[in-house]
Formats: C-alpha cells, structure tokens, sequence
C-alpha cells in the first residue's frame, strides 16, 4: 500500500472506530506498515501524532454531541474510552477550554475538529539529495533509554540534554542519535545517544556497547541548524521521497542520525553550514 492511499485508509478506519479502544498499533496493523515508521510518517505528515488525533476527533464529537442532545456526561466518557467522568472532563476542558457542564449549563462555544483529508498536490519534478549505502555491522557506545512513541518527540530532547548537563558527554560526544525497536510493533523503542566505541577505552558506568546490523542504508545529507535541518529533510523522506520511491522499501525498525563535530563550524550546531545525516535501512522491493 502506497503511502498515500495508507494515510488516507488509516483515516477512515479510525473514523469508523472512535468509539471503540483503538490504539496506534491497530491502525498501522489495518495499514499493513510497521508502527515504527508508520507514526513517524503519519506525524510528519499530518502534523498530529496518530493518538493526538484520536484524541481531539473524540473531543470535537463529544462536545457536539453534548450541546445537540440529552447524552450524561458519564455516557460520553464511557463512549469515548474515559475511565472517569473526572478523567474525560479534564480532557474535555484541555480541548474546548470549558468544563462539559459549562457547556451545557451557559450554552458555550465548543471546538471542531474535521477530519483529515486527503489532497494531492503535484508539483512537478524535485531533486532529493540521497546515497545507498551497504554498510557492514559497527559497533556503538552509547546511553540508552526506553521511550514510548506517543511522547518520544518532547522527551527525547530533554534526554539529550540531561546527557550533557550530567557530565556524560566527556564520555559520548553524541556522534549518533539511534532509534531501535527491532520487532517494528513494540509500544516502545530504545533510544541511544552514542559514539562509535573505541575497544581500547573502558566502558563507563551506566553505559552500554552495542552491535548495529548490517544493512543498507539509505542515507540523506542535511546541511544546516540543527534541528531544522533535519526535520526538513524528515518531511522530505515521508512526503517526497517515501511515496516515489519504486526499488527498495524500510528493511528494519532502525534509524540513525548522524552528527558532525559542532567545534568544526564557528556557529556549532546552529550554523548555517552545519552538516548531519539520516540514515535509513533499506532492501530491494
């Protein structure tokens, strides 16, 4: 299934279930792709982790449903997955900015949120920097830490700044930034921030040596601050690339970033000069 047509199957297929316990796992599943990239693709392109827009089609629904019939606030926390009506209140109130009995009581303005909808727009033709790479197995050092998908992209951040602040980079410079979750379905994936590892040097406490498999590698150049740079190209690989993409499709649930020395631009990571890479493992289709 091509991206498009995905995307546009995994909209239809929530709006038919959002009354029901579904989770991003379910929906890659119906899609046939893997819930390592198929989040990843979905949130790129449609700037809604796929939980984020479970969440706010429920809360468009329930408040349109609360002002045009007699439904209990306990029944729309039932229908719409809500332990409690403690609980669905809190997320009402965070979507509509208005408590559900405030609603009903002073008749207030809820909130909508549409579906998605597909649109193509051709552009014509686009020129996408990119190399195959077969690389044989390497070994990393690095620090690792388990994040889920839904909250990985504000956590992992903060991740890379505890490192640092905590004195670990004058252990792990931080040349890569690797994403793991080799069964492609797992709730979580493993996050490493790490270096190539030198046998000669002890393993530091809290540190751990591991083997990257062979593959090959898809790999995209990124030139300039971080981390507009790579969020650019990101968009790029799932918008662009992805879908014309014809030889070869994602191999493993692997993803590496790349960093140059940030000492080697006057700017660091914030120059405009600066250069990183994705890489991304492939094989022929």
């Amino acid at each position: 299934m091509e991206w498009a047509e995905a995307i546009s199957e995994a909209v239809k297929y929530i709006e038919s279930h959002l009354s029901e316990d579904i989770t991003m796992y379910d929906v890659a599943k119906h899609v046939n792709i893997s819930p390592f990239y198929f989040h990843k693709g979905f949130s790129i392109l449609c700037g809604y982790s796929i939980m984020e827009y479970i969440r706010n089609r429920r809360m468009a629904l329930a408040g349109t449903e609360l002002i045009t019939s007699d439904i209990t606030v306990m029944e729309l926390a039932m229908k719409y997955g809500y332990d409690s009506p403690d609980s669905f209140t809190k997320a009402f109130s965070r979507f509509h900015g208005y408590t559900p009995l405030a609603v009903r009581k002073n008749k207030t303005m809820v909130k909508s949120f549409a579906p998605l909808k597909l649109t193509i727009l051709l552009k014509g033709g686009y020129t996408m920097d990119y190399r195959i790479v077969k690389k044989e197995a390497f070994t990393i050092l690095g620090t690792a830490k388990e994040f889920s998908y839904e909250n990985a992209k504000q956590e992992i951040p903060l991740f890379w700044q505890e490192h640092y602040s905590s004195g670990n980079g004058k252990y792990v410079c931080g040349m890569f930034g690797i994403n793991i979750d080799p069964q492609m379905g797992n709730e979580k994936f493993e996050y490493l921030i790490a270096d190539a590892y030198n046998p000669a040097v002890d393993i530091p406490d809290g540190f751990e040596v591991k083997t990257i498999p062979a593959f090959t590698w898809a790999v995209f150049p990124c030139k300039g601050a971080l981390p507009y740079s790579l969020q650019d190209v990101n968009t790029k690989i799932f918008s662009e690339w992805l879908p014309a993409l014809q030889d070869f499709e994602f191999a493993a649930g692997y993803c590496i970033e790349m960093y140059d020395n940030p000492s080697k631009y006057p700017n660091g990571a914030s120059d405009e000069n600066y250069y990183s890479e994705i890489w991304i493992p492939v094989k022929k289709k």
